[in-house]
């Protein structure tokens, strides 16, 4: 009895959570934690300590970063502002390892917001969908505050990881590609693990190393994980034309390469990797060590194949949630940094060899 107990708790553990974590309430009736105000510092993640004049020997940039999932879900579709375990996730992994690597690139701003559960990722039902619909508007409002407040015409790097990732996406389209002003300040936008429709993408791709105000999104899977490439295909989410949120279909998905710095299918070997780092739990200004070609890397049919790293400290680890969320580690830590101080050179030399506009008579 206790091994066909134990057989059925290992086949079924999945729903189990799964039914654990689901708020079991439709999402139309369910009454959505109070909103943040960006006027507040305690509604920003990530602040500079003087948001609204940057301080000499400052880097030039800003980064607008939003987070990937650190809310499991329980009672919630989307996560009460403010809370600790989601608080404690992004501070000791998500911030080290995925905001990290742009630190020596601009001042880190990145909001708290409503995001959608864990569990509203690991369902496609409307309920889901309206949940992580919902998180946009806060994301919209902080974005906008920033650019009042705060970005006083400075480089603006964008950087959404997972579900962050599908919000920036939006942010780009409605927000960056529609004000001219933005646009010109955009040095690239980092979507990783996101599948942004490669026969409409909201800004045009990357696709030259190094050029500014680009597009640079990716979705990864490890080498011989085709059918795994095939479901988070199938199950990825871009938004249509109403502001919900549909299935990819069969329409191909954009996929830059980080190892290369570009969107191609040519393949990256591990001599050109930069360096993974796995920051978890470091000191939040603290840089990591490199673990340098570690991993070779090529696009295949709008998904990133990796090969395994060498390194044990590369392997994801953890219970049932956190094997689900983004590893807390990140393989291309230092070629996205790389990639991105290019990329915020490039628009600065850019906009230096502009001829200045006329004076007014």
């Amino acid at each position: 009895m206790v091994l066909l107990v134990g057989v059925a708790t290992g086949v079924f553990w999945d729903d189990l959570m799964k039914t654990a974590l689901d708020p079991k309430a439709p999402f139309q009736t369910y009454r959505p934690p109070p909103a943040p105000d960006y006027a507040q510092r305690d509604a920003w993640a990530l602040l500079p300590t003087d948001p609204a004049r940057p301080g000499p020997g400052k880097p030039v940039a800003d980064v607008f970063f939003i987070a990937p999932t650190t809310f499991d879900g329980g009672r919630h579709w989307n996560a009460p502002i403010g809370d600790a375990r989601a608080d404690r996730i992004f501070k000791r992994v998500m911030a080290p390892n995925y905001a990290g690597p742009f630190l020596s690139v601009g001042r880190l701003f990145s909001p708290r917001y409503r995001e959608a559960s864990l569990y509203s990722l690991l369902t496609l039902n409307e309920d889901a969908r309206a949940a992580r619909a919902f998180a946009y508007g806060d994301v919209e409002r902080a974005f906008r505050v920033y650019l009042e407040r705060y970005n006083q015409g400075r480089p603006i790097v964008i950087v959404g990881v997972e579900q962050g990732g599908v919000l920036a996406e939006r942010l780009l389209a409605e927000v960056v590609a529609s004000d001219p002003t933005v646009q010109q300040r955009l040095a690239v936008a980092y979507l990783a693990e996101t599948a942004v429709p490669a026969d409409a993408p909201p800004i045009p791709p990357c696709r030259v190393r190094g050029e500014p105000a680009c597009l640079a999104s990716w979705i990864s899977v490890y080498e011989g994980q085709s059918q795994r490439a095939r479901i988070l295909l199938d199950r990825a989410l871009v938004w249509g034309p109403g502001g919900e949120l549909v299935n990819l279909d069969d329409r191909p998905a954009l996929c830059f390469n980080p190892i290369l710095g570009r969107v191609t299918n040519e393949a990256a070997p591990a001599r050109l990797h930069l360096g993974a780092a796995n920051a978890t739990g470091l000191e939040w200004d603290a840089r990591p060590g490199f673990l340098a070609r570690q991993v070779s890397a090529q696009c295949q049919d709008g998904v990133l194949f990796v090969t395994r790293p060498k390194s044990k400290s590369l392997e994801r680890q953890g219970n049932w949630a956190e094997r689900r969320r983004v590893p807390g580690f990140n393989l291309f830590y230092a070629d996205l940094e790389a990639d991105a101080e290019a990329r915020v050179a490039g628009l600065l030399a850019r906009d230096a060899s502009q001829p200045a506009a006329p004076a007014s008579p």
